[in-house]
């Protein structure tokens, strides 16, 4: 579908294109995944279910993804947190709920570190943190390695496309200097975590490890037998938008 976007220019010249729809608060922002854009089925979704509750709404490309400007291989973990603390900082007000999806459920976590005060509730819906390690570099051929190292970029290919994902050494060393399942995780608000136990892209124990390393006491993790990665079918939809109520009434 097409849809009409607006576009945020960083300091830097580089330009974020988003979707914004006012309402009250707290307003909810979506975290995309690796490669995603802000017009996939979840966002758009989350868009519509906000219009019905009268939330604030905020959906967004990160840098070289969907409609904003930059290559996509020149992106990395620490930039795509910074765009998303950059649209949090200038697009939004009050309180808001972070919705990460996939890779976005790794930079909810560092943006909810970065901005402590904004983000007063975490839903992550197949959270990657650390993606980049465990299941990138460590799941690479010593081969794949070694050209790594060499070439600087890795075509990798991706069961949600026919073209190869372009991955970066850049994206790796700099995966190392934001890895999370290492150690204790010092975010204390309400977190709602969803997995699909079929998830072939990341397995649903990652949820479960990062619900250990996070500190906060007000956790939810729901797993979701049938449910794949994407977890984008009207059930898990349902799903989500039912704990997504759950955290919204616990703001007001």
């Amino acid at each position: 579908m097409t849809v009409s976007h607006s576009i945020l220019t960083r300091n830097d010249g580089a330009t974020i294109a988003y979707n914004k729809k006012e309402g009250i608060v707290p307003g909810i922002v979506f975290l995309g995944g690796f490669m995603s854009n802000m017009d996939g089925t979840k966002a758009v979704s989350l868009e519509k279910y906000c219009h019905q509750r009268k939330q604030s709404y905020l959906r967004f490309d990160y840098f070289g993804h969907g409609k904003s400007s930059g290559n996509f291989s020149e992106g990395t973990i620490r930039r795509w947190t910074d765009d998303t603390i950059f649209v949090i900082d200038e697009l939004t007000k009050g309180p808001q709920i972070l919705v990460g999806s996939s890779m976005g459920g790794w930079i909810m976590l560092l943006a909810a570190l970065a901005r402590p005060n904004r983000v007063s509730a975490l839903m992550g819906i197949a959270a990657a943190p650390d993606f980049t390690e465990t299941l990138l570099w460590n799941k690479f051929s010593s081969k794949d390695k070694r050209l790594l190292l060499k070439d600087k970029v890795l075509q990798v290919p991706s069961e949600f496309d026919n073209k190869p994902y372009p991955i970066s050494l850049e994206l790796i060393e700099d995966g190392r200097d934001h890895l999370m399942l290492n150690r204790s995780i010092p975010i204390q608000c309400p977190i709602q975590l969803l997995h699909g136990i079929k998830d072939k892209s990341v397995p649903w124990k990652n949820s479960l490890e990062l619900s250990n390393r996070l500190t906060s006491e007000q956790i939810i993790l729901t797993l979701i037998k049938d449910g794949d990665h994407r977890l984008s079918r009207t059930e898990d939809l349902k799903i989500l938008f039912s704990f997504l109520d759950n955290l919204i009434t616990q703001q007001n």
